[in-house]
């Protein structure tokens, strides 16, 4: 076995990344990195250290013309000569910046992750493997203390990530270096591709990496990359530790809304400051603000809103979003939308995120368990819905309210005007004139955020869920 091989096997035990996979779909770009871990990974199942199946996937972005077609057939050269399935998709990364107003490297980043996902989910494959290695781990600690962080930006990236209840992105070679990454693929003469707008210093990414981080490795004794790594493992740790205690605090304390979000002021107050910034983090990122635009300022004054006499009572956060002291409660609220003009249906991106009007529909697809159901039999959340995806017929539209939409409400047996069974549900008018619909091929599935259809309620015959989740942004 190589050295890298034995170090990514280790690694991979110590972590635990892939107990109980069954299958692995690999992300394999064409890159050092991905072919590395195209190799590694299979000679690993191959002599039976990790017990899995491997699945290979390449996404075409679109974005370098012949140069991007060509790493398309090299990648799947690559997977037909060791014999492993590949599966290939396009995606418009362009279209998708355009759409919503994103830089081309967000936008490739949500892309290729929506993809890998949704692939993922229809291969049956619990754990995606990434090639993201120490190196890149450097850079993005560096990254986030250029632009300023806290302990939980200094845990770089994390081993695994948890993707939603049965997906799991994984990185089995961050425990590899570049230069150990090259010396491996040269040592078993193993070619890879090249992206020449990896030198491109504009972005600042290569930047660091090109410059930064070799300036001041110039400047240190020992490995700038293993003392980042090291620190990033300390503040994961840390992080860890930290956000189920604030989990646990907003579980207890906290009730979160499409619109807004509650918590103690006392119990605000009382928790260690990390604790208390880590829970107005999950609550003002549920809502939907980016937590990059948040500063230590922002939380400080927050903060400030907890204590028994507030300075202040009401506080403008980025975006819009604001924050009061109401009683014994701190109160964040997202911004009201400013156009009551009705949004065009939409179809629903299922397995992804969909956008209508002020909405974002998050949507998920998952297998049937006893657990599920006892959950589901339990939730009180009506912007969060369950429904037996095997009744559903695609397409799965999101659209408007209109004149004469019928439907059978949960726990009946006979259709209703929709408008007649608000009423006699006794929905408040405020909340009437914000209810829309969601509807497939055949009828309509839920009248969100009121009552879902009899027809796709969850039984014990449900093999597959779609879970589906309203947040205003």
């Amino acid at each position: 076995m190589e050295p890298l091989e034995r170090k990514v096997a280790d690694f991979v035990r110590d972590n635990d990344l892939f107990a109980g996979a069954g299958r692995i779909l690999l992300a394999v770009s064409g890159g050092a990195d991905s072919i590395a871990l195209l190799h590694a990974m299979h000679r690993l199942t191959q002599r039976g250290v990790i017990a899995a199946e491997l699945l290979c996937a390449h996404l075409n972005h679109g974005l370098r013309g012949a140069a991007a077609d060509g790493d398309e057939d090299f990648v799947v050269r690559q997977a037909r000569e060791l014999d492993l399935p590949i599966v290939v998709r396009a995606i418009d990364v362009k279209a998708h910046a355009r759409q919503h107003q994103l830089s081309i490297e967000t936008a490739a980043r949500q892309q290729r992750l929506n993809c890998l996902a949704q692939i993922a989910r229809e291969c049956n494959c619990p754990s995606v493997a990434m090639g993201h290695q120490k190196d890149d781990n450097a850079e993005t600690v560096l990254h986030r203390l250029e632009r300023g962080t806290g302990f939980r930006g200094l845990a770089g990236i994390h081993p695994m990530r948890r993707a939603g209840a049965n997906l799991t992105f994984v990185r089995p070679l961050l425990c590899c270096s570049r230069a150990e990454i090259v010396e491996y693929l040269q040592s078993r003469d193993l070619t890879w591709r090249e992206d020449h707008t990896n030198v491109d210093c504009i972005h600042a990414r290569n930047r660091i990496r090109h410059r930064l981080l070799p300036a001041l490795q110039a400047e240190s004794c020992g490995s700038l990359v293993e003392e980042l790594a090291a620190l990033a493992s300390s503040a994961q740790r840390l992080h860890n530790r930290v956000a189920a205690e604030a989990m646990r605090a907003a579980g207890e304390h906290a009730v979160s809304g499409p619109e807004e979000a509650t918590v103690s002021a006392e119990t605000l107050s009382g928790l260690p400051r990390p604790v208390a910034v880590e829970l107005l983090r999950q609550l003002l990122t549920t809502l939907g603000l980016g937590e990059r635009d948040l500063t230590r300022r922002h939380y400080e004054e927050l903060l400030g809103l907890a204590r028994p006499s507030p300075r202040k009572r009401r506080l403008s956060l980025p975006d819009n979003f604001s924050a009061q002291r109401e009683s014994t409660t701190v109160v964040l609220r997202r911004p009201r939308p400013q156009s009551e003009d009705r949004p065009s249906p939409v179809e629903l991106c299922i397995p992804g995120t969909t956008q209508f009007g002020p909405c974002r529909i998050d949507a998920r697809l998952h297998d049937a368990t006893p657990v599920d159901r006892a959950a589901i039999a339990a939730n009180g959340n009506p912007f969060v819905e369950h429904l037996d995806f095997d009744r559903i017929r695609l397409p799965v539209v999101v659209r408007a309210r209109r004149d004469g939409d019928r439907f059978i409400p949960l726990g009946q047996h006979s259709e209703k005007k929709l408008g007649k069974f608000l009423t006699a549900a006794r929905v408040p008018e405020t909340m009437r004139i914000r209810t829309f619909v969601i509807e497939d091929a055949e009828r309509i599935l839920w009248a969100c955020p009121i009552r879902i259809s009899e027809h796709v309620k969850v039984t014990e015959k449900t093999s597959i869920i779609l879970d589906l989740r309203i947040m205003e942004v």
